[in-house]
């Protein structure tokens, strides 16, 4: 079996990388930063090959899929991606549009290709990370929120797509809140709150993604939002997500 897994490097794409290798599957890893992938290859216990590309970039997705295409992929797990905090005015539009090109367009490629060639075979698992954001709309946020609420509905109706045709092909969404990596560095929040583990948020979504579940939600916190986000009218959403973010701040 064999995995290919975008940002792998840190977080929760470097533990989704260990607890695969760790089940034996060889794996391919994608990533901007080649020292930081020579570094994690040399770690693991399995066949590890790497892949330097920008994917925020249109091109290297597609260069990153006729690298591998001529390998028999399992697994695509499209986990990079990066947030921006801020007042949707003080954000700099280029950082919004390289987000969208990386959280959204990187994903619609990548999935869309990998999903032809598992239909033909009739086997394979695609695990996208969205987030609990993708559930509703994040003041404060507001692009990084719009970008996972995509990535979910892309995975959902996908999902069901194949479902309808009987097909033994599944598309996973992990939905995971507040996770402890250096997404809040780059996202600039100044003040971090406490969160779940990457290898706690790592192990569900393995786990989920192989039992062949639509929507993943680590933790007992994400269920809760989740229900909330479906009973409370939006406005109230809405000033929860606004004062959640601005503590942040």
């Amino acid at each position: 079996m064999k995995a290919l897994i975008t940002g792998a490097t840190s977080g929760i794409g470097r533990e989704m990388a260990k607890i695969l290798a760790v089940r034996g599957v060889d794996l391919i890893i994608a990533s901007r930063d080649e020292k930081k992938m020579k570094s994690l290859a040399k770690r693991l216990p399995v066949a590890v090959r790497t892949i330097a590309v920008e994917l925020s970039k249109a091109e290297d997705c597609y260069r990153l899929y006729d690298a591998v295409k001529a390998e028999e992929i399992d697994i695509l797990i499209n986990n990079a991606g990066f947030g921006a905090y801020g007042a949707t005015w003080d954000v700099p539009l280029e950082t919004e549009l390289n987000m969208l090109d990386l959280n959204v367009r990187a994903v619609q490629i990548l999935t869309k290709l990998f999903l032809a060639d598992f239909r033909k075979r009739g086997s394979g698992r695609i695990l996208n990370v969205a987030s609990s954001a993708g559930f509703l709309a994040g003041p404060l946020m507001s692009g990084y929120y719009a970008t996972k609420g995509y990535v979910l509905r892309l995975s959902e109706a996908i999902s069901e797509e194949l479902r309808q045709e009987g097909s033994w092909v599944t598309v996973t969404a992990l939905c995971p809140g507040h996770v402890e990596t250096n997404f809040d560095a780059r996202a600039k929040v100044r003040r971090s709150i406490g969160g779940v583990s990457a290898k706690r948020v790592a192990q569900a979504g393995i786990e989920g993604m192989l039992r062949g579940k639509v929507v993943v939600l680590p933790g007992a916190l994400m269920k809760m939002t989740y229900v909330g986000e479906k009973l409370l009218p939006e406005s109230w959403m809405l000033k929860i997500a606004y004062r959640a973010q601005a503590r942040k701040g």
